[in-house]
C-alpha cells in the first residue's frame, strides 16, 4: 500500500466462523488477502466516472468466511446508473482473481443510497472537489 495510506484504505473485513469467534484462515493470510481485494477492487472503473469504485466509496462490506468465500455489499452512484447490471459481475471477476479467494457473491444494495460523502480525498482530487 502507499506511504500516505488513510483510513479508506483499509476495508472493514470480517472473517466468520459460526462455530467459534476466531477465523480459520491465518491472520497474516487475512490481511494479504484484504489488501489483495483492495487492488483488485482498484481496478474496476465507473465507465463515466475516472475514479475506481473503491475510492468512490461503492464498496460497503467484504466478508471472507473459513471456506475462503467472499461476500461484497456495493452500490452504484445512482440506482438507474447504466452499468447496474455489469459492474457487480466486474467487481466478482476482480475478487475471483484474488489468491486465496475461492468463491465470490457481490449483492447490489441502496441502503445507505451512496452520496459524495463516501468518496475518498484521492477521488475528489481527481474529481476536482477539493
Amino acid at each position: 500500500m502507499a506511504d500516505d495510506m488513510t483510513a479508506h484504505d483499509t476495508l472493514d473485513v470480517a472473517a466468520t466462523d459460526t462455530t467459534a469467534e476466531k477465523s480459520a484462515i491465518p491472520q497474516a493470510e487475512l490481511n494479504k488477502i484484504t489488501d489483495d481485494l483492495i487492488e483488485a477492487f482498484k481496478t474496476v472503473y465507473d465507465p463515466e466516472i475516472p475514479v475506481d469504485i473503491y475510492e468512490l466509496g461503492l464498496i460497503y462490506k467484504v466478508d471472507i468466511d473459513d471456506d475462503r468465500k467472499v461476500d461484497i455489499d456495493m452500490t452504484l452512484t445512482a440506482p438507474n446508473c447504466p452499468v447496474a447490471g455489469d459492474m457487480p459481475g466486474w467487481v466478482e471477476m476482480a475478487a475471483r482473481g484474488v489468491t486465496g479467494v475461492d468463491d465470490v457473491e457481490v449483492r447490489l444494495t441502496f441502503d445507505p443510497p451512496w452520496d459524495p460523502s463516501r468518496m475518498s480525498d484521492e477521488a475528489r482530487l481527481a474529481l476536482n472537489m477539493l
